[in-house]
């Protein structure tokens, strides 16, 4: 049997852990200790690390995990420098085997410009990195507007049911904006409410799916009438296609304090 769980970190981040039997893979292991202290507390061998993209929260664990366990690790080969510990450097459309998965390889530019996720069809489960948030998505460190709306679309055409793992609990937050963007959204509203009785219950908002995703995420909804018109709004003027939707999205979202 396999199960997915994340592990809390820092203020806001989620290690993931895919555990089958005594063995684990973890994803984007911002802090190491955080890691082994499970491992030993329950008795696990760490088997694999994925890696989605370079920042320090997702890969300052790699070192002291393959210093302990000396296993491979799977990450975007753009960002290979900038992460400096890779055994496996992938990019867009590659597959890997990693613990009885196989993962397809979608590159997603936008948060950084090698950014990755790992794709497992068979148990529709996606682990996105910063790219896509519940609710949200990515601060444009790197790329650009168009390089990320195609990122969002490209995961927004995975299957509906598809479990969306990203790596921060931003979820409310996200919801706050969203309904300044949409506020008639009932999809939305009962999001919030659900949200905000697990946040209540100290337990995480994630995974989501991306069928909910595009129900009342705005980043994903930039054709749909009521969100363009939002965006018109707060640009103050016409916006001409869909990634001028998402550019003013993203730029309300950086300044947005709700």
């Amino acid at each position: 049997m396999t199960t997915v769980q994340p592990l809390p970190a820092f203020t806001d981040n989620y290690l993931w852990l895919v555990t089958q039997g005594d063995e684990v893979l973890v994803v984007d292991p911002g802090d190491a200790a955080v890691v082994q202290r499970h491992l030993e507390a329950q008795a696990l061998r760490l088997r694999a690390i994925l890696v989605t993209h370079h920042h320090p929260d997702h890969t300052g664990g790699i070192a002291a995990l393959r210093a302990r366990w000396d296993v491979p690790v799977y990450g975007p080969r753009a960002e290979a420098a900038k992460i400096g510990e890779l055994s496996e450097a992938l990019d867009g459309g590659d597959t890997i085997d990693v613990l009885g998965a196989r993962y397809a390889v979608l590159a997603v530019p936008g948060h950084t410009l090698g950014h990755i996720a790992f794709h497992d069809a068979a148990a529709q489960r996606l682990f996105c990195g910063d790219t896509l948030f519940s609710a949200g998505c990515g601060r444009l460190f790197e790329g650009t507007p168009a390089q990320m709306h195609a990122s969002l679309q490209t995961l927004a055409a995975l299957p509906d049911a598809t479990a969306v793992h990203c790596t921060h609990e931003y979820t409310l937050s996200n919801l706050s904006f969203a309904a300044a963007v949409e506020p008639d959204n009932a999809d939305l509203q009962a999001r919030i409410e659900e949200a905000g009785r697990l946040r209540a219950a100290g337990r995480p908002t994630l995974p989501s799916t991306i069928g909910a995703e595009k129900r009342y995420n705005p980043f994903l909804r930039t054709r749909v009438a009521a969100v363009r018109a939002a965006a018109e709004r707060q640009a103050g003027s016409a916006l001409d296609g869909e990634v001028a939707v998402f550019a003013a999205l993203r730029r309300w979202k950086d300044g947005f304090r709700g």
